[in-house]
């Protein structure tokens, strides 16, 4: 939905009911970044140019996401860090440039590669290119932030990880809601308790236009777009040496990515459901429901903003001031760990990187063909040198993809 067209009074209640989501700081870089996404120069701005050593990151993709958030995070937790930013439309890059003094700006990907002062980069352009972007960075030695999703093909996700292994640049994921306040205790009491878990997420989504870029061909659909974040947060929900096989079960009438319910039995039993719908616009953004139960744990969350624990006789409340997704935590948490060279588990980190991601591009192929599958972890799957999308499930051999 375009805010800026919409009757005044629309507007005011917007900027009213978003500041009690999220504070006035975030909620004017959220106003400013609207109008960040139609602003056109008649000149472009003359460049900073001067760098310092504090100049150590670029940004790939200056939408109204890099805009409010990834560099709105960077700037309140570091200063002016961010040393050049890219975008093909130039004009977004020097509106971000210029908010956020950032000395250089730029429409072609290469300069920042080749930038020595460049540490970390954050990818946050159309779908399709992160991969090739991120796999372009780590050959140059950079470390990367991918946006969701990381990949959008089997292919991008085969050289993702063969990158990883060739060269020793980290990546991180922007999966960010269980990295959020929320979400980390929501992980901590699902990990206090033995045994399965059942786990049910109902996200209300954005209603989208059909000539939408996430429809376009090759960026991965709402699948990839929207549900990997709720796919990736199930799934870490289950101890990771117990997750597969998976078996995912979609349900659909006409579309394969939204007004849809997907269910997962992960190995260990636990067992996962995600409602995805998109009828309408929704006021405050996406809206999401999540209920839990785990041994003696009952969970239930809505929107993280409010959280409730029960454990038998005991019931804890958690209610925060504003919305928090994690975004925060998870942007400068990659920022904090390259400065500072802190510890990175790369072999743990690459098997969680190309198994999220299998579980994703495996979940759309089920809603796709509307057919019940079961996956083993990639390792397993791969490591036997199938060819992607040539799966069996022959008797001595592990179900790497099997069609029910």
């Amino acid at each position: 939905m375009d805010y800026l067209s919409q009757p005044f009074w629309f507007k005011v209640k917007k900027v009213i009911r978003y500041y009690s989501l999220y504070g006035f700081s975030r909620t004017y870089l959220k106003i400013l970044g609207q109008k960040h996404m139609h602003r056109k120069y008649d000149r472009l701005p003359v460049q900073i140019g001067r760098k310092n050593a504090d100049h150590s990151v670029g940004i790939i993709g200056c939408g109204n996401y890099s805009y409010s958030t990834i560099a709105y995070f960077l700037r309140k937790e570091f200063g002016n860090i961010i040393a050049s930013c890219m975008d093909i439309d130039l004009n977004r890059a020097a509106s971000l440039a210029a908010q956020f003094k950032a000395p250089l700006y730029t429409d072609d990907a290469d300069e920042l590669f080749s930038d020595k002062d460049i540490r970390l980069i954050y990818i946050a352009s159309n779908h399709a290119s992160h991969a090739e972007y991120a796999i372009k960075g780590l050959e140059n030695g950079k470390d990367v932030y991918i946006e969701k999703p990381h990949v959008v093909s089997m292919d991008q996700l085969h050289r993702l990880r063969d990158a990883m292994h060739r060269h020793k640049t980290k990546v991180f994921l922007g999966f960010n809601r269980p990295g959020s306040q929320t979400g980390k205790l929501i992980g901590k009491y699902c990990s206090s308790q033995a045994g399965p878990g059942m786990y049910n997420w109902f996200v209300a989504g954005h209603a989208i236009d059909p000539d939408h870029w996430y429809f376009s061909k090759g960026e991965g659909g709402r699948v990839l777009g929207n549900l990997c974040h709720w796919t990736d947060f199930t799934m870490r929900l289950v101890p990771f040496d117990s997750i597969f096989p998976v078996v995912i079960t979609p349900t659909r009438h006409v579309k394969s990515d939204c007004d849809i319910v997907v269910t997962y039995v992960f190995g260990d039993g636990t067992v996962g459901a995600i409602t995805f719908s998109s009828k309408g616009h929704t006021f405050e953004g996406v809206r999401e429901s999540f209920r839990a139960q785990k041994g003696n744990v009952l969970i239930t969350m809505d929107d993280f903003k409010r959280l409730v624990v029960e454990i038998i006789d005991k019931k804890k409340i958690y209610h925060g001031p504003y919305r928090d997704h994690g975004h925060r935590d998870n942007i400068v948490a990659a920022f904090k760990n390259v400065r500072n060279n802190e510890p990175y588990d790369r072999q743990r980190e690459i098997s969680y990187i190309v198994n999220t991601a299998w579980l994703f591009l495996s979940t759309r192929d089920a809603l796709e063909s509307n057919e019940k599958i079961v996956i083993d972890s990639y390792e397993k799957t791969f490591s036997t040198g199938i060819e992607p999308g040539r799966y069996s499930n022959r008797p001595g051999k592990s179900a790497e993809l099997t069609r029910a």
